[in-house]
């Protein structure tokens, strides 16, 4: 493993497990410092144990690089600014944020509670606001940064965690709204979209969860294997480690997908196709003849109506 980031300093929340573990390893090998952040909460975000956190900080000390442990939690606006500030104190600088922390709470939107709703927005969303912000404060006056945030392809629309779905979408355009703000400060903000096989993607209760949405027509069978072959999380961090470096400068508001050997780019959101009206409003009836002979021609239902069950 090269130094591509030697000297750098980096916070990477949610490090004590899966894809985080992963990346901080990964970015203290290519020489940054560290400050692993876990508060060491159960998948739906219950209790708290410092022991992930710390044995990540002893493995990174183990094989000689530098970090330090912090169990405060994303959710709370003021303790995301300690953890941010814990590595400016540390290390004297912040120069790689990298926003990993998540919880799951699976439910379909019909049986979802508003608690259940609002537990995992509050950690993939609004935590990832809460470290962004703090870290913009310091990266805009080093006029330097780089902010990777990890979305999922449930952005793109997602059965079973609808608020998951709805908090990595949101990530998505948290990611392009920052990097427009921070660009002019030589920061950088891009999103990864991985897929790997962790607690919170692959536990048990994830694969009764995905059989019976298979057996329900809800996913196809191609769905399902892919889902229960997927890669590890170590494929993850390469893709994160390069956009955290100064070659990668000019990539700014990008979305990436990391697969096993796999690294791709979204494209970014256009309008397609579209219809006018010279002069007036559009009635509704117009659009009934017009649309699906034009805009809506191609277009597939996701779920098309089944017959009622007997």
């Amino acid at each position: 493993m090269g130094k591509k980031l030697a000297n750098k300093a980096a916070v990477v929340t949610g490090a004590g497990r899966g894809i985080g573990r992963e990346i901080a390893l990964f970015l203290a090998g290519e020489g940054a410092r560290v400050v692993v952040n876990d508060p060491g909460v159960t998948r739906d975000g219950a209790g708290q144990d410092s022991k992930p956190a710390d044995e990540i900080v002893a493995e990174i000390k183990k094989r000689g690089g530098e970090a330090v442990a912090n169990y405060d939690s994303v959710v709370d606006f003021a303790a995301a600014e300690r953890i941010i500030n814990s590595c400016a104190e540390k290390f004297g600088r912040i120069d790689i944020l990298v926003n990993v922390a998540g919880i799951l709470r699976d439910r379909m939107i019909f049986n979802m509670s508003e608690e259940e709703w609002d537990a995992v927005l509050d950690v993939h969303l609004k935590g990832t606001f809460n470290c962004s912000r703090y870290a913009c404060i310091l990266m805009r006056k080093q006029r330097a940064g780089r902010i990777i945030n990890i979305t999922s392809d449930a952005w793109r629309g997602t059965v079973g965690h609808v608020n998951y779905g709805a908090a990595k979408a949101g990530i998505v355009g948290l990611t392009r709204s920052i990097a427009r703000e921070m660009g002019r400060y030589n920061v950088t903000c891009n999103a990864v979209a991985p897929v790997a096989a962790t607690r919170m993607t692959l536990d048990e209760d994830v694969k009764q969860g995905i059989k019976k949405r298979y057996e329900a027509g809800l996913v196809s069978k191609e769905q399902l294997d892919a889902i229960l072959n997927m890669p590890g999380p170590e494929y993850v961090p390469p893709i994160v480690a390069y956009l955290a470096t100064d070659e990668a400068w000019n990539i700014n508001g990008q979305v990436f997908h990391a697969e096993g050997g796999r690294i791709s780019v979204y494209s970014e959101p256009v309008e397609t196709k579209a219809v006018y009206k010279k002069e007036g409003i559009w009635k509704v009836d117009e659009l009934i003849d017009i649309i699906p002979q034009t805009i809506a021609q191609g277009l597939v239902n996701p779920a098309p109506p089944q017959p009622a069950e007997k």
